[in-house]
């Protein structure tokens, strides 16, 4: 197959999703074509079945704002027709799905039938789609894909509440490749970071406000109290200067490194003992199912998807969100108890090959080849 992949690049859930999917569509044999503003940032290494089309956008005075949905499906068009697209699968509603669309309406007129498979990842349903702004493209768009997928049942679940969808949403869930991350741990890099032994305690995340970076602090520092450890903060974004000034006032700021965006983040979990994600809400949790892939049990909030991958009392433990005196005892409990930690890593590890990549790819290929026998 040839498929158009249009995704954002960035560190975010949906473009690791779109960008591991069109690597192992690539390795299996298709010719995947990546078109976005940049090449995705898990897009590191060369695949002669991977192909990249930077979308251009030109900066014309006329425009207090750049164009990109216009662009972006100019690009569309003119990458199917140059490369024989089969079909598009765009990632996140806005503005893939919509932009999708048009370039779809523009081929019809040139006597090309294009599939168009829109997957919806999370904020784009429960936060910006329902924006009065969005809301009605965001439907339409959903509505004129040929297939709809959502990567959690609570997502399925939010978009029909949220918005009047026509068609059938079909549930594949966020993968993982278990065998990335099964690191043996570098005990140099795990002696810089514990120099005394301390348990290693890490948050991932683009810093935005419904990630709750300051809860990861404030559980931390009762954490530290009763277990010595350390707190490594991975990724960036808006909440960081927050968590760094609370962990100041906290008196934790010199156990806690903030060690920015790190592509190959299966070296840093794999030397962590808990991975904590305190969320107001994750359609699906890929974060925390990485750091289950690496054998390290996840604290986390019971909001959105959550629960579907971390099972409470087994890879880990849930509460509600902003429960912080909860998640600090249950911290502290599972890290002072050698035998119980060693349990749960186990579970983590185990539960997380239900998501490996290779039972997940298959799914995928199955919906494809299903819209592309009626092309």
């Amino acid at each position: 197959m040839r498929i158009g992949i249009v995704c954002y690049p960035t560190f975010g859930g949906s473009g690791v999703l779109a960008t591991e999917l069109g690597k192992a569509l690539a390795d299996k044999g298709h010719l995947v074509h990546f078109i976005t503003y940049q090449q995705p940032v898990r897009l590191s290494e060369f695949n002669t079945n991977i192909f990249y089309h930077e979308v251009r956008v030109p900066n014309y005075p006329l425009f207090d704002f750049p164009p990109y949905e216009t662009a972006l499906s100019s690009t569309m068009v003119d990458v199917i027709v140059n490369n024989n697209i089969d079909l598009l699968h765009v990632h996140y509603a806005i503005p893939h799905a919509s932009a999708a669309y048009m370039a779809k309406k523009i081929l019809e007129k040139q006597g090309k039938i294009i599939p168009v498979i829109t997957t919806l990842h999370g904020t784009d349903i429960t936060l910006v789609g329902r924006d009065k702004t969005f809301a009605p493209v965001v439907a339409f768009s959903i509505n004129e894909s040929d297939a709809i997928t959502a990567v959690s049942q609570n997502l399925k679940d939010e978009t029909y509440r949220n918005f009047k969808i026509e068609k059938e949403i079909k549930v594949i869930q966020n993968f993982v490749d278990v065998k990335r991350f099964r690191k043996k741990p570098i005990d140099a890099f795990r002696r810089v970071i514990a120099p005394n032994k301390e348990k290693i305690v890490v948050h991932a995340s683009n810093f935005r406000k419904l990630k709750r970076v300051d809860d990861v602090v404030r559980i931390f520092a009762e954490l530290n109290k009763k277990v010595p450890s350390k707190l490594l903060f991975v990724g960036d974004g808006p909440e960081r200067p927050n968590a760094e000034s609370l962990s100041r006032e906290l008196g934790t700021y010199d156990d806690t490194r903030f060690v920015g965006r790190q592509e190959q983040i299966e070296e840093v979990l794999a030397v962590s003992d808990l991975f904590i994600l305190p969320s107001d809400y994750e359609s699906f949790g890929l974060a925390a199912l990485e750091a289950m892939a690496a054998g390290v049990p996840v604290l986390s909030s019971n909001a959105g998807g959550l629960p579907e991958i971390n099972i409470d009392g087994e890879t880990g433990y849930l509460a509600k969100v902003g429960d912080v005196e909860t998640m600090s005892k249950k911290a502290i409990e599972l890290l002072s108890d050698e035998s119980k930690l060693e349990r749960f890593k186990k579970n983590a590890v185990a539960h997380a090959q239900q998501f490996d990549i290779d039972n997940v790819i298959p799914r995928y290929e199955a919906l494809y080849n299903r819209f592309l026998q009626h092309v």
